[in-house]
């Protein structure tokens, strides 16, 4: 990565980060796992579905299909049900075709690298990028609509390329680490940094981001 695409503060930026995080995140029962396939199947009900939702169909549908294999085998109508009430069903018939896709191509290992994870059914560049971290921990960037608005406030970033760019340059290089600090930028942008309303005053790396010094709303 060019020198210039690292963002200045950010080493202060990640270590401040990190260290909200450790004291302010949500106990979240995929946090809890390394587990590829229930990694998978989060990222794919977080999809436009907030977290109180998913909570309430994570467990049920992992107690009914509990491993990859079992929801190969399933058909689509019995995923479907498991599915019934979470609403924007494609994400179901993805998933259950990516299932079908890893047993069939990949010997029912689901892949760690993310331009690999890409070419399943229903994977983008942001759920490869979390599965690679969330999974594997690999340091590899998983920018959904809460990072981008993070990154955008706190370093001035105007594109997607730049936010791109800014995110792969801020990635520890410590799998682990790398684990952590994307879960707190996801958690920043959902706690604080909200799209209406954020909470700068409470906001653990405030002081260095460029829209909330830019603002004039602070002593």
């Amino acid at each position: 990565m060019p020198p210039q695409s690292t963002p200045k503060n950010g080493a202060a930026f990640r270590r401040k980060l990190l260290a909200w995080y450790r004291k302010a995140a949500r106990d979240l029962p995929w946090r809890r796992t390394r587990d590829p396939y229930r990694v998978l199947v989060s990222e794919f009900m977080l999809q436009q579905t907030q977290v109180s939702r998913v909570l309430d169909y994570y467990g049920p549908f992992l107690r009914r299909y509990p491993s990859l294999d079992a929801l190969a085998r399933a058909t689509p109508r019995a995923v479907r049900e498991a599915w019934d009430g979470l609403g924007y069903y494609r994400r179901a018939a993805n998933l259950h075709r990516l299932a079908r896709q890893v047993v069939r191509h990949h010997a029912g290992i689901v892949p760690s690298d993310p331009e690999v994870l890409e070419q399943l059914p229903g994977v983008g560049p942001y759920t490869a990028g979390a599965v690679a971290t969330f999974a594997f921990e690999k340091p590899a960037p998983a920018v959904d609509t809460n990072v981008q608005r993070v990154l955008r406030r706190m370093f001035g970033c105007r594109t997607a390329k730049r936010i791109r760019a800014t995110a792969l340059a801020l990635q520890p290089k410590r799998g682990k680490t790398a684990w952590a600090f994307n879960q707190a930028l996801m958690e920043l942008g959902a706690l604080v940094c909200t799209a209406r309303a954020p909470k700068c005053p409470d906001c653990p790396v405030n002081r260095l981001c460029t829209w909330y010094l830019k603002s004039g709303n602070h002593s």
